[in-house]
């Protein structure tokens, strides 16, 4: 499965299959939650939900792969990714793009 952020794949003729996405919304634990909150107060890095939002990010693009897998396709073009927070430490990660087939 080819996957790209532009609207084209050099060199292939696509056929436009349809919009395709994939979404999680992740959370860290509780004890997680008090240690970056303290880490706002000095400031830096919150590692715990860099890792949280790349798992996030992943788990989306997985999610939107085996849609566009599902419906035949060859890739996955104008991929796209939002995140909004949910609630204080949850946040929903979506993956979306256009998946097409080669002629």
């Amino acid at each position: 499965m080819i996957l790209v952020n532009t609207d084209y794949i050099t060199g292939k003729e696509l056929e436009m299959l349809g919009l395709v996405k994939g979404s999680t919304i992740q959370s860290k634990n509780i004890g997680r939650d008090i240690t970056q909150g303290f880490k706002t107060l000095v400031g830096g890095e919150l590692k715990a939900y860099n890792e949280m939002m790349n798992d996030a990010r992943a788990l989306a693009t997985k999610r939107m792969v085996e849609e566009a897998e599902g419906i035949g396709a060859d890739a996955v073009v104008n991929i796209r990714y939002a995140s909004s927070a949910i609630m204080q430490g949850a946040a929903e990660v979506i993956a979306y793009g256009t998946a097409v087939k080669f002629r």
